[in-house]
């Protein structure tokens, strides 16, 4: 049972967009998010850099962490982004978004990474 009820109401989002959907990237990311605690990523902002382009649209299951430096825009969900992170996001001009405003926006996943 899950007792955090940030991760539940998270988890219970994604599932009720996987039914409506059926796009199997809402039950990836939360399958993925169901994991422990332990378990779940951490991204630093320099990993992002890596593996994206200008204008990506990236899921983080977990934490995005401020090593590194962004130096293109992109448009990020995660479960949590650390202030420095959040910072180094905006400064590159990307956005940081709610998960119901993400799956409003894209809500088949088409065009929509997940990293970590």
């Amino acid at each position: 049972m899950l007792t955090d009820g940030v991760i539940a109401d998270t988890i219970w989002a994604l599932r009720m967009a996987s039914k409506k959907t059926k796009a199997p990237l809402w039950k990836d990311v939360e399958r993925r998010l169901l994991n422990s605690r332990a378990n779940r990523r951490e991204v630093n902002v320099d990993k992002l850099s890596k593996f994206t382009n200008e204008g990506d649209v990236i899921i983080v299951p977990g934490k995005i962490l401020g090593a590194g430096n962004l130096g293109h825009s992109i448009i990020v969900y995660a479960y949590s982004v650390s202030k420095i992170a959040s910072r180094k996001i905006n400064e590159a001009g990307g956005q940081i978004i709610a998960l119901p405003d993400l799956i409003q926006r894209f809500p088949n996943g088409s065009g929509v990474k997940i990293i970590g």
